[in-house]
């Protein structure tokens, strides 16, 4: 039987591992590298359609950011594009995938993104023994862009794919760690892949995780391109616990204890999962602060 003092220690971590899936927690926007801020904002507005939200230089730190999206940061999954000055290519690697866009139209997007010069590598029409209409783009510095036809979604930008060495132990580190659903999963043995869907929300209403296990393959090269998805949180503290727990269970860690950013006060806590792909969370009354004083 467990001594007084290692019932303390059990209790604490169930109860954070509890509340995790209270947590009201919300993909905030994925952070990546580019070689030009201003082609890749052109081409974002001009062929995709998304908005130039806000955009900021950082001098002192020789970068600049610019945040593009469908709809407003305090609701809208974004994408965070940072330019670090003088440095204008940068290595995708083999593991990250594609972004998706969800769209009515995926024959009329795809005539907009030619008639620009854009790069479509996956002429648009139905997926391979499926109805779903598909095609793929690069943007102008190869980074993949799934374009599926849905009907109007409150959350265009709807995928973030990455490939994972072990799916089910990336399915239950997130579960755990970060208060994920399991959406679905699907096996395609022919192709000789499978996929899950993880995210908060139904994946026809809101941004979702698509990891993908390639048969065999457990190790990918992470390049120095895509950087990270932000994800808010009630509590960096309890969350930074919770993935602590997680981490020591299935891999992973903690690459940033919880706390807030010098000189912007926002409290974050960054970790990376098994793979070695980085989350970011962020408390999400001080993310609402900072977007006010934007």
């Amino acid at each position: 039987m467990a001594s007084g003092a290692e019932a303390e220690k059990v209790v604490p971590s169930n109860d954070v591992l509890e509340w995790v899936k209270k947590d009201k927690k919300r993909f905030l926007h994925a952070v990546y590298r580019v070689g030009n801020l201003e082609r890749t904002i052109k081409f974002y507005t001009e062929c995709f359609g998304m908005k130039l939200l806000r955009q900021r230089d950082i001098p002192e730190e020789k970068y600049s950011n610019a945040f593009l999206g469908f709809g407003p940061e305090d609701s809208h999954f974004v994408v965070e594009l940072t330019y670090n000055y003088g440095v204008d290519k940068y290595d995708i690697g083999t593991g990250f995938g594609h972004f998706a866009i969800a769209t009515e139209d995926v024959y009329r997007l795809v005539e907009t993104i030619r008639a620009k010069g854009g790069n479509i590598t996956r002429e648009p029409g139905p997926v391979k023994g499926g109805t779903s209409i598909i095609a793929f783009v690069k943007d102008p510095d190869g980074y993949m862009f799934e374009l599926i036809q849905r009907e109007p979604t409150p959350e265009p930008l709807c995928q973030v794919m990455l490939r994972v060495g072990d799916l089910d132990r990336s399915i239950k580190f997130y579960e755990k760690a970060c208060g994920m659903k399991l959406l679905r999963k699907k096996d395609n043995p022919d192709h000789k892949y499978t996929i899950a869907m993880i995210g908060y929300d139904d994946e026809y209403k809101s941004t979702v995780l698509e990891l993908t296990y390639n048969y065999g393959v457990t190790e990918y090269t992470k390049g120095n391109a895509y950087a990270q998805i932000a994800i808010s949180t009630e509590d960096v503290y309890k969350s930074a616990e919770a993935v602590d727990l997680v981490t020591k269970e299935l891999g992973g860690k903690i690459t940033r204890q919880p706390g807030p950013i010098p000189g912007i006060n926002t409290k974050i806590t960054s970790f990376l999962d098994p793979d070695g792909w980085k989350t970011v969370l962020v408390d999400s009354a001080d993310f609402l602060k900072e977007l006010e004083s934007h």
